[in-house]
């Protein structure tokens, strides 16, 4: 194949994308699922848009396989986080291209894969290859306010839609580096810690700013915070953690695998690693007082937990509590009450066509199951027993990294190319 028309287009489409802001809240994603769709519709593809909510649509469509094999799903979201303009150094809803780089809210999380997958849904139609399964191509809404009104939506609404065998979308990809190692790591989510949203409520005695008190609302919320963050959760080891050192320790980056505290040391001094190995929580929203001289009656927090595969959101907040021990603080679940995310099995044929298509392109690469730290639509269809693996093809820098839910978000165009090239063969592979 003659790539290089490909990728030119790829980058013109990424870079028109992200100029549609879909940041949620509110969302407002109906304008990319029509965008995504007009570009299928003009070369003959039918769709269809499943309006969730007003101004915010799924998009499906779907290029017919002979039956001989059960469906493929490629998923992708449509929405993207806020931005605090302020912070960024480039706009964030205007696709700039420099220095070989494509800047941009959702250039990494996930419009660029996005477009990875229907650059290859396109290349697939267009070729007219005959194939043994369905390939499903459907771009969703809400997956960054917890996909109550996207995935989560569609699985118990239209449960047709996601009756695959596999799906692709975000979760695992590559890295260009492990610790101080230069390395080239795919890793496949097969898992993911689930997303477990806290609220502390803390109720005082209103007063004036100018007189001594003792039952500062915000005073008791401060206290239940701090005894939180000072907590020591320690390291736990689930199975997919014990597979991925062991792949690790297997390919040689990690030496420290057979010695425990040097094990435990490497783990701990890496943050993006550390959250494999306990119960993550970080304080993300406050709000406190009305006045600068009224002392707050109510304060409230809010903590982003993400719990380990195996824990339960109830038995979570039990403990907060007994962390807290001060009936003045209210704990309460914040994110919508979902199921706890279940794992899938990663010797599958789709985890083996992965491994297979990235080793043919870089035989020095290594490829590992994992697990997410963050979460993902891939847990709505894990918990239907589907293998909805988490992977962008690309070996994204520590910088690139860095541009989930930050700022100067940015895709290398290096990195889209591989992602397009990629993502077409394994699915090449697995559809024909």
């Amino acid at each position: 194949m003659d790539w290089a028309p490909v990728f030119a287009e790829a980058l013109e489409l990424l870079v028109r994308y992200l100029q549609i802001d879909t940041s949620n809240p509110p969302g407002n994603e109906k304008p990319a699922a029509r965008w995504l769709g007009s570009l299928l519709e003009r070369e003959g593809i039918a769709c269809e848009y499943i309006e969730i909510q007003p101004n915010r649509e799924a998009l499906v469509a779907k290029l017919a396989g002979d039956g001989s094999k059960r469906p493929l799903m490629l998923c992708n979201h449509t929405d993207v986080v806020p931005v605090e303009p302020e912070y960024w150094t480039v706009p964030a809803f205007e696709g700039v291209l420099r220095e070989g780089r494509v800047y941009g809210r959702g250039a990494v999380d996930m419009k660029g894969c996005g477009i990875m997958q229907l650059i290859t849904f396109l290349l697939l139609h267009r070729q007219g290859l005959p194939l043994k399964r369905d390939l499903v191509f459907c771009a969703v809404p809400d997956e960054e306010a917890g996909s109550e009104w996207g995935m989560a939506w569609l699985c118990e609404h239209r449960p047709d839609v996601v009756d695959v065998e596999f799906e692709l979308s975000e979760g695992g990809g590559g890295t260009s580096r492990f610790g101080r190692q230069e390395t080239k790591l795919f890793s496949v989510a097969t898992n993911e810690k689930d997303v477990c949203w806290v609220k502390l409520t803390s109720i005082g005695t209103p007063g004036h700013g100018s007189r001594p008190h003792k039952d500062n609302s915000a005073v008791h919320l401060l206290r239940a915070l701090t005894k939180l963050v000072d907590w020591d959760r320690g390291l736990t080891f689930v199975p997919e953690t014990e597979a991925y050192l062991g792949r690790l320790h297997e390919a040689g980056l990690f030496p420290e695998y057979a010695d425990k505290a040097a094990l435990d040391a490497r783990i701990i001094a890496s943050p993006e690693l550390h959250a494999m190995f306990h119960n993550t929580l970080n304080v993300t929203m406050l709000n406190a007082g009305i006045k600068a001289n009224v002392i707050p009656a109510k304060s409230e927090a809010v903590i982003d937990c993400r719990l380990l595969p195996g824990q339960t959101k109830a038995a979570w907040l039990d403990t907060l509590r007994n962390i807290i021990d001060d009936d003045r603080v209210e704990v309460s679940l914040y994110s919508p009450d979902q199921s706890e995310p279940q794992a899938v099995a990663w010797d599958t044929e789709l985890f083996r066509t992965i491994e297979s298509v990235v080793k043919g392109a870089m035989e020095d690469a290594i490829v590992v199951p994992t697990m997410t730290v963050g979460g993902t639509d891939n847990r709505f269809l894990r918990a239907r027993g589907i293998p909805a693996y988490g992977f962008i093809p690309c070996l994204l820098s520590p910088e690139e990294r860095a541009g989930f839910h930050g700022n100067d978000e940015f895709l290398t165009i290096d990195n889209l190319n591989m992602g397009c090239e990629l993502m077409y063969e394994i699915v090449r592979r697995m559809c024909c």
